[in-house]
């Protein structure tokens, strides 16, 4: 093990190792109790997405301690699972199996570029200002998606609004609203909302004092005082249904669906989506390779996990696996990929791996344990089914919160930063779509470097992409 994993060579020992495991698991393990919730929304069958987010989280933690030999663990990404549901399968009406498909074809792109220069032009191309904005941006879009999922929000509109509307049997089943919808906080009158509010000051305080596995222990303590409460009952849940058993019997659905004709054989028939599915394929892919690359940079240069010649490799090499950065970025892409063959979305590198590194992580050995906790976790899938959307929705919430750091490293005093970071990052929350928001940083980015007279600036690739762009929304406006 030690030979293995160079533990000497890197100044730890391997009960610090298992520790840092630990303390890394606890402090992602959120995502077991979230990512179903969000991509069962879509239709998908809770249970198989329990089982192969686990699945995914484990193969991709195992690639990354054994093939890297660095302290990360990866798992379905929030905001990209957030995306997948309410911005792919709601919002543009494409299928989940047409949404695994995507999340497929962008694992694929992620190891093309990843293995050659192709990575090297994109991370060039696009502003660091920008990566930044994305960042954040994802971060305000999964803190929204939690305070509408908490309840908070109220909606209301007269009859002048809904400028379309489906009727089946007396009922309206679907209706289209204008910007005349008037948004409003709820009133606190009844026991899911005030659950829900319990449960986020609950959270709240837990992640403030830096209590390790403040997220999960506030979902678990928040779906206990669910049961006083009227909110969960304990008596509608099937302990078959809701078995290990049962969880990989669901499975079958979800594995290889990305490929049925549901999936991939349906995906490119409609050839005036085509622009679209490529935009939506481009939004996957540019946002989980920048939250890898902004976590391995963020976490790696301060702990000497990836050294000032790893980070110089990733913009000057070629090609190829010549450090720890490469293989750590390989062993990321490959994860999303076959997280969507078991049925979830984008499998990431996950920032909380930093909880393990601050505890001393510093080889493979960590995300080794990390994964070993992760399998033990499926044998807990009936206790997730009790968990109600009001002890989820915090940890949405206080992790969107999180991911707004990266809003400290924009210059919000110099407009020609400030317009095209604000367009990318606000509007994902605004729009209810990340690949939107960037869609309109990039455009207002061209726009304003443009009106500076500094269009060497643009790479031509930021050219290329805002054209895909606009061409989507002249589509869109079309049909």
């Amino acid at each position: 093990m030690e030979k293995f994993f160079k533990l000497k060579e890197q100044g730890t020992t391997v009960s610090t190792e298992v520790m840092a495991g630990i303390t890394t698991f606890f402090a992602m393990s959120y995502i077991l109790f979230v990512n179903p919730t969000i991509l069962s929304a879509s239709g998908m069958p809770f249970q198989a997405v329990f089982l192969a987010t686990i699945i995914s989280s484990v193969i991709g933690t195992l690639v990354m301690g054994l093939f890297a030999n660095v302290p990360y663990a990866q798992a379905p990404g929030m905001g990209l699972n957030a995306f997948f549901t309410y911005t792919v399968v709601f919002g543009l009406g494409y299928s989940w199996q047409q949404a695994l498909a995507m999340v497929f074809i962008c694992g694929i792109i992620n190891i093309l570029i990843t293995v050659t220069k192709i990575r090297k032009l994109i991370i060039h191309a696009i502003p660091e200002s920008m990566q930044h904005a994305i960042g954040g941006g994802i971060g305000i879009f999964v803190a929204y998606v939690g305070i509408k999922n908490a309840g908070l929000l109220s909606f209301s509109a007269d009859s002048s609004a809904i400028t379309n509307s489906v009727v089946e049997g007396g009922k309206a089943t679907g209706v289209s609203i204008n910007s005349g919808i008037v948004p409003a906080l709820a009133n606190f009158n009844n026991a899911p909302i005030l659950l829900a509010v319990i449960g986020l000051v609950l959270t709240t305080i837990l992640v403030v004092k830096n209590v390790r596995g403040a997220i999960l222990i506030g979902i678990i303590v928040t779906t206990a005082l669910g049961i006083p409460m009227g909110v969960v009952q304990l008596g509608a849940v099937d302990f078959h249904a809701n078995s290990l058993g049962s969880s990989i019997n669901e499975l079958g659905t979800t594995f290889g669906a990305a490929f049925g004709a549901q999936g991939m054989g349906s995906l490119f028939s409609d050839s005036s989506k085509l622009p679209q599915v490529l935009m939506t394929i481009l939004a996957f892919s540019l946002s989980d390779t920048f939250d890898t690359i902004g976590t391995f940079i963020g976490t790696g240069r301060r702990t000497g996990i990836f050294s000032k010649e790893d980070e110089k490799a990733l913009d000057n090499d070629s090609r190829g696996f010549k450090t720890k950065m490469d293989k750590a970025l390989f062993a990321d892409a490959i994860a999303t990929s076959i997280g969507a063959i078991f049925g979830t979305s984008n499998t990431t590198t996950y920032v909380e791996s930093a909880a393990g590194i601050g505890a001393g992580g510093r080889t493979g050995l960590t995300s080794v344990v990390v994964a070993i906790l992760f399998a033990l976790s499926s044998f807990f899938s009936p206790l997730i089914s009790i968990v109600p959307a009001q002890a989820t929705a915090p940890a949405l919430i206080l992790v969107g919160v999180m991911m707004l750091a990266s809003f400290a490293d924009i210059n919000w005093l110099d407009l020609e930063e400030a317009v095209p970071a604000f367009f990318a990052s606000i509007f994902m929350g605004l729009c209810y779509s990340i690949s939107y928001g960037i869609a309109a940083g990039f455009i207002f980015y061209t726009i304003v470097k443009v009106i500076k007279g500094k269009t060497k600036e643009i790479s031509p690739i930021l050219w290329i992409v805002d054209i895909l762009f606009i061409l989507n929304f002249i589509i869109l406006a079309i049909l």
